[in-house]
């Protein structure tokens, strides 16, 4: 197995095509097909399955796949740092939805020349940011565990070879627009909130409220709304009178928006939890120079935001 038969079958499942993968290398189809096919020989195994649309991994070949991804960007990295120094280095960020983890992104790449980075921050699903950062597709990724997420986060963090690193611990509040009916309250409950949309975002149907981004995902909300991204969600609150539970975390950048966090009350039957927000990395691996300065800049955006 060669590093050249890796990267031929990486291409194949980023485009999902034979031919398409070898117009993209600039080989011939012959080339590429016989390369794979030795692939496969000598592992034992198919990993695509050829078909009408397209070539489409087997099972097995999904987590093959996977592991050499992780190989192949670590022989990028090395090349990157010890070879091809001409060539741009690579950093990139999975989050979930966070105006803290957008600040820090900002104000890092101030401090850095873009010709010299390819750089990248993607606000994604639970499971998307944890898959990122195990197959080095983003060095460093945002996320929050609870109690109830907590076994299964732990687990996922454990099979991709992941670490979890706390940045602060948070209790639930419920964010709305300045104009809500309910904005001024000194605090609110989620009986006083029946009557509103609750929002979340989506998690592309993946056991939703186990992966959800809000705390207090497993109680029952009469009135439920998903979305997609930030601007969508903004939007939802401020038209439908919506809200939606997470931290007591307001940034500059959300705070302009004309948003506010009222405490969440708790009851007998919804109790309050406890947020802890961190970031996951490879274990066993040192992070790299800017990596380092966006975990300083991610714990200066939350020391100067208002945290509840």
């Amino acid at each position: 197995m060669t590093l050249l038969q890796i990267n031929y079958a990486l291409t194949i499942k980023e485009h999902g095509s034979m031919n398409k993968a070898a117009e993209h290398l600039g080989i011939s189809q012959p080339t590429l097909t016989n390369a794979v096919q030795e692939l496969e020989k000598e592992l034992g195994m198919q990993i695509f399955l050829r078909t009408h649309k397209g070539a489409v991994p087997t099972a097995e070949g999904e987590e093959f796949l996977q592991s050499a991804s992780q190989l192949f960007r670590q022989y990028e990295l090395v090349c990157e740092k010890y070879i091809n120094k001409d060539i741009k280095r690579k950093f990139g960020v999975s989050t979930q939805h966070y105006t803290f983890a957008v600040d820090a992104f900002i104000n890092t790449v101030k401090l850095y020349d873009t010709l010299e980075f390819d750089l990248a921050i993607r606000e994604t699903e639970t499971l998307n940011v944890i898959k990122d950062v195990g197959s080095l597709k983003s060095e460093i990724g945002i996320l929050y565990i609870s109690n109830l997420n907590r076994k299964l986060i732990s687990k996922l963090l454990d099979e991709y070879d992941l670490c979890f690193t706390e940045l602060i611990k948070c209790r639930a509040y419920v964010y709305m627009y300045c104009g809500h009916p309910l904005a001024k309250e000194p605090s609110l409950s989620l009986e006083q909130l029946a009557a509103y949309p609750c929002l979340s975002f989506e998690q592309n149907g993946m056991d939703g409220y186990i992966f959800a981004e809000e705390i207090l995902s497993e109680n029952n909300y009469p009135r439920t709304i998903k979305a997609t991204d930030r601007a969508t969600m903004g939007e939802l609150l401020r038209s439908l009178n919506g809200y939606t539970l997470c931290s007591g975390i307001l940034t500059e950048m959300f705070g302009r928006s004309d948003y506010v966090v009222v405490p969440y009350r708790e009851d007998t039957e919804n109790p309050n939890s406890i947020m802890q927000i961190g970031y996951i990395r490879k274990k066993y691996a040192s992070p790299s120079e800017i990596c380092q300065t966006y975990i300083g800049e991610l714990k200066k955006s939350l020391l100067n935001s208002t945290v509840g």
